[in-house]
C-alpha cells in the first residue's frame, strides 16, 4: 500500500515553511513565484494525499494557485480551526516552523475537503465584489466624519474624498459589468438570481462571485458554507439555544440584506418570515431562517436551472 503524506505550508509574506506529516522534516523557501513553482515541484513528486494552508488574508492564494495547477489536492483552512486544533494537542509555542508542522498534522488527523480553487478570471471576479465592498465600508464612514465634523476646511476635503470614492465604486461597476458579460456561465447564472424577489444586482454578484460553489452542493452543505445553518448546543438534559457561526462573512452580510427585502417584497418568503414570528420567534431568529430559506431556493436553482417559481420554490 502507498504510504500516506501530508503536509502542512505556513505562508508568511517573504518565506514559506513546509512541514510533512508523518515525516519529522521542515522545508525553508522564498514566497516568491519562482519559490511556488519550485516547491510546487517537489511536492508533486512526492504525491502527497493532501496539501493544507491557512487563509492569511490573501498571502496563500498565489501559492495555492500554483500547487492546484500542479495537480495537488489542496485545502485552505479557517487559522482558527488550526489554532484550536494546536492548544488540543498540547502545542502553545508559535512560530512558522511549528506552524507548519501543525498544519500537516491537522491534515492527518482532521483531513479537511480540498476544493476546487476558482481559475483566474474568477479570482478577478471576487477581487472586484471585494473591492466593492471596501469602498462602500470607506463611503459610509466618510458620511459619518461628514456628519459629525464642524470645520469648514475638514469638511470640504472630506467632501472631496467622498466624490472620488463614488465615482471610484462607479467604475468598480463598470468593471464588474465587463467582467461578467466576458463568462456567458455569470451572465446565466446572474439572470437566474436576478428573478428572485429580494435579490438585486450587490446580492447576485456577490453570490456569483463570493459562493462559486452555489448550485454544486447540497442545501446543508451550501447553508453550513456560507455560516446560516444552526448549530446545536445540548449538554446531558440540558438543551440550548440553536445559533449560527462561522462562514464566509461578506456572503452572509449581503444575504441578510436580500432576506430583509425578500420578508417585506417576495410572497413566499413573506409568509414563511410572518408564520415564525407568529410562532414567538425573534425577529432576528426569523430573518435568519428566511436567510437559510432563500440561500436553499437559489442554490436549487442554479443546480436545476431553473428560473424563479414561487409555487415550487419552498420544494428545494
Amino acid at each position: 500500500m502507498k504510504k500516506e503524506l501530508f503536509i502542512g505550508i505556513d505562508v508568511a509574506k517573504e518565506s514559506l515553511d513546509t512541514a510533512f506529516s508523518p515525516a519529522a522534516e521542515v522545508l525553508h523557501s522564498a514566497n516568491t513565484p519562482a519559490g511556488h513553482r519550485a516547491l510546487a515541484k517537489d511536492l508533486a513528486k512526492r504525491a502527497p494525499t493532501l496539501v493544507v494552508l491557512e487563509a492569511t488574508g490573501g498571502l496563500e492564494k498565489p501559492l495555492a494557485a500554483c500547487l492546484v495547477n500542479a495537480g495537488l489536492p489542496v485545502a485552505v483552512v479557517n487559522p482558527r480551526q488550526v489554532r484550536h486544533f494546536a492548544q488540543a494537542i498540547g502545542l502553545l509555542a508559535k512560530t512558522d516552523r511549528i506552524d507548519a508542522d501543525v498544519l500537516a498534522r491537522f491534515a492527518q488527523a482532521v483531513r479537511p475537503k480540498p476544493r476546487p480553487w476558482p481559475d483566474k478570471l474568477q479570482r478577478e471576479l471576487a477581487a472586484l465584489m471585494s473591492r466593492r465592498m471596501q469602498l462602500v465600508e470607506m463611503i459610509t464612514a466618510e458620511n459619518n466624519r461628514l456628519s459629525s465634523t464642524p470645520t469648514g476646511r475638514v469638511r470640504k476635503r472630506i467632501a472631496a474624498h467622498l466624490e472620488w470614492l463614488r465615482k471610484e465604486l462607479g467604475r468598480v461597476d463598470e468593471d464588474l459589468d465587463d467582467l461578467i458579460r466576458q463568462s456567458p456561465t455569470w451572465r446565466e447564472k446572474e439572470n437566474l438570481l436576478r428573478g428572485v424577489p429580494g435579490v438585486g444586482p450587490v446580492v447576485s454578484r456577490t453570490l456569483v462571485s463570493l459562493l462559486p460553489e452555489l448550485g454544486t452542493l447540497n442545501r446543508k452543505e451550501i447553508a453550513a458554507l456560507v455560516g446560516v445553518a444552526p448549530f446545536n448546543r445540548d449538554s446531558g438534559a440540558y438543551r440550548g439555544q440553536r445559533a449560527v457561526w462561522g462562514g464566509r462573512s461578506r456572503v452572509r452580510a449581503a444575504l441578510y440584506m436580500g432576506a430583509l427585502v425578500a420578508s417585506r417584497h417576495n410572497p413566499l418568503i413573506r409568509t414563511f418570515y410572518q408564520r415564525l414570528c407568529e410562532a414567538g420567534k425573534p425577529k432576528k431568529v426569523a430573518l435568519t431562517a428566511c436567510m437559510r430559506k432563500l440561500l436553499v431556493i437559489i442554490n436549487a436553482m442554479v443546480r436545476d436551472q431553473r428560473p424563479w417559481l414561487p409555487v415550487s420554490a419552498g420544494e428545494a
